[in-house]
């Protein structure tokens, strides 16, 4: 099997300090966070930002202002989001590829998500897909349900995807498909072959999901962005624990942890 890449997403956007007092909210918070979880055997950090009052912004100056706090002490694959916060514009979405950063997100449709709606028409999606490529931006497809797989399937035969391709099933959210390991093997099987992919279970599928996909030879997404507790009734003590804990089970499964460059080699970065 390959090496394991760990993606850890410290932040999200939908997550405040009300949840859990170990949000890490402004840039050298984030920058720290990233960091140890680097140190703790993360390869990728998944990127949100936060403005001045802890409300998930766009903006990049701050993803900018964060990014550089973050080289200066490791040198994990950044992943900008694009997906933001639930009701922000395509154009406030799109901010952070003005960066140029080495990966970014791209959600390919339009999905229930809890109470509210997050919305990828096709448009949206072919334009995303172009800057990126465009850009050089390696694009991390996010995969939330069935079909999915389907439009980056479009968006690969029209020529906007360079293959292989990176997809990240993120499974369990309230409105898109269910975290089992049936629908896994599902969205595993649907892929395009020599595809990389990872896993990201939210709330208490994390784990589960995240020892599945090291079994299978999948790659595994961890961190508050998607579940704020270590076990039921225990809030995880900042990302750094949920990062340490996959590297533990992963070593005694006899699955080696990816580096950063070593993770940039199976996803054909640089």
């Amino acid at each position: 099997m390959e090496k394991l890449m760990i993606t850890a997403a410290v932040v999200g956007a939908e997550l405040s300090r009300d949840d859990t007092p170990y949000l890490p909210t402004n840039p050298d918070e984030i920058a720290r966070e990233a960091c140890d979880c680097c140190e703790a055997g993360a390869a990728v950090i998944h990127l949100h930002a936060r403005d001045g009052s802890g409300n998930p912004t766009q903006n990049a100056k701050i993803y900018r202002d964060i990014i550089a706090k973050i080289k200066e002490r490791c040198n994990p694959i950044i992943q900008v989001s694009t997906g933001g916060a639930i009701g922000m514009t395509a154009k406030e979405r799109m901010q952070p590829l003005d960066l140029k950063p080495e990966m970014a997100s791209l959600t390919v449709g339009s999905v229930n998500f809890g109470n509210d709606v997050f919305l990828n028409p096709p448009e949206l999606l072919a334009k995303l897909a172009s800057i990126m490529k465009e850009r050089r931006i390696k694009p991390e497809i996010e995969i939330f349900d069935a079909g999915m797989v389907a439009n980056a399937l479009w968006l690969n035969k029209k020529g906007l995807l360079i293959p292989p391709i990176h997809f990240d099933l993120v499974l369990g959210v309230p409105g898109a498909l269910p975290a089992s390991v049936r629908n896994l093997l599902f969205l595993v099987d649907s892929l395009p072959k020599y595809s990389t992919w990872s896993v990201a279970g939210i709330g208490r599928s994390q784990l589960p999901m995240a020892t599945t996909a090291m079994i299978l030879g999948g790659h595994a997404r961890v961190g508050l962005e998607d579940n704020i507790y270590y076990r039921e009734g225990q809030l995880a003590e900042g990302n750094v624990p949920l990062v340490k804990r996959l590297v533990r089970i992963a070593g005694e499964m006899g699955r080696e942890i990816a580096t950063p460059d070593e993770a940039r080699e199976i996803l054909g970065l640089g």
